[in-house]
């Protein structure tokens, strides 16, 4: 049976990544990737500070939970077939039908266009184009090790144990949450960090993919969301103004405790408001996909060109980049979808949507 409360956060978590890469892209911090010498507005990139730490540990934890209901109809070859499908095709062959864009861009941006021979400029944008691709590969690397443990633990242990747990215990996952956040973290390619994403990735499986946890974490809700309020607080006072891309930020109990805490009220509250459908709903979950893999290089061609041709006030660059990197994409997206082969490499669908 569909949870619906669970597509719409995902859905939603979705849009939410679309506009942190808004305030990404003219964030004032000087964390790589942004648009050189855009008009900055302070009060962004605090923001966008608030919402990094939590947001990927939270579509994890939903990819995990997905992963668990999804091998109860299916098996783990098919899973895995589905999964390559997916996830690894669009963030390797369709890196050479649309993100190309986001690497050429990018190279522009850092000033290494003029160094790269003509012949090369392509493929080598193509490669440098993976941008917010980084979570799909990473997830289907996540999903060949499910695979495998579930191969391992062939009484499933592990998820029966997981579903012991009530909110004392879920909150204190934090703990091991903070632990993960200390490893497995790649040097320069800072979205990589395969510690504390894992550990989401299973802790979404094993064990808040168990009704019980679930609706006790809905019971739970607004003492959970007044501590995550909380700790939004503190984390701001902390870390306001700061590079929140940072090892010292990102590896704090500090931003752990409050990330951890921020997942689970989602979770919980989620239940409560957003367990309903309508046609919006349903489109936006239908889309959601292929919003997360077309909506990079959509953003950052609007954003680049309104900061190298456009005069604006910052507010109408990030409005603009907004409203029009939103409705590129899903036009983007709705023709992509209607074009075969195309639809196979950049959403990994197979027949005609």
């Amino acid at each position: 049976m569909r949870k619906i409360y669970l597509d719409n956060v995902r859905w939603g978590t979705v849009m939410l990544v679309v506009f942190y890469h808004v305030l990404y892209l003219f964030n004032g911090l000087g964390i790589p990737g942004g648009i050189p010498g855009a008009k900055n507005i302070p009060a962004l990139d605090a923001l966008a500070g608030m919402i990094y730490p939590w947001f990927m540990v939270l579509m994890f934890v939903i990819a995990g939970m997905s992963a668990r209901y999804s091998l109860q109809k299916r098996s783990e070859g098919q899973f895995i077939r589905e999964r390559a499908a997916k996830l690894l095709v669009p963030s390797t062959l369709g890196l050479f039908v649309v993100h190309w864009v986001t690497g050429l861009l990018n190279i522009k941006m850092g000033g290494a266009l003029a160094m790269i021979p003509p012949a090369l400029i392509y493929p080598i944008s193509a490669l440098s184009g993976i941008g917010p691709l980084w979570f799909v590969q990473t997830l289907f690397l996540f999903s060949l090790i499910l695979v495998l443990i579930r191969k391992l633990d062939k009484a499933d242990r592990l998820w029966t144990l997981g579903g012991k747990m009530g909110v004392p215990a879920l909150a204190l996952l934090f703990v091991l949450i903070w632990a993960a956040a200390q490893v497995l973290n790649m040097p320069v390619l800072t979205m990589y960090r395969f510690g504390i994403y894992f550990i989401s990735f299973l802790i979404g499986y094993g064990v808040l993919s168990h009704d019980k946890a679930l609706a006790a974490l809905e019971k739970s809700c607004i003492p959970l969301l007044c501590l995550a309020a909380a700790g939004a607080a503190v984390y701001a006072v902390q870390y306001g103004g700061r590079d929140y891309t940072a090892p010292q930020c990102l590896q704090s109990l500090l931003t752990n405790f409050y990330l951890w805490i921020t997942v689970l009220a989602i979770l919980g509250l989620s239940q409560r408001i957003a367990n309903r459908e309508n046609a919006f709903t349903r489109a936006m979950t239908g889309a959601s996909y292929g919003v997360y893999i077309l909506h990079y290089p959509v953003l950052l061609a609007v954003g680049y060109a309104l900061n190298q041709w456009g005069d604006l006030a910052a507010p109408l660059n990030y409005g603009i980049t907004l409203v029009a990197g939103i409705a590129g994409t899903f036009a983007l997206y709705e023709g992509v979808k209607r074009i075969p082969v195309v639809r196979y490499l950049v959403l990994g669908m197979k027949g005609k949507k």
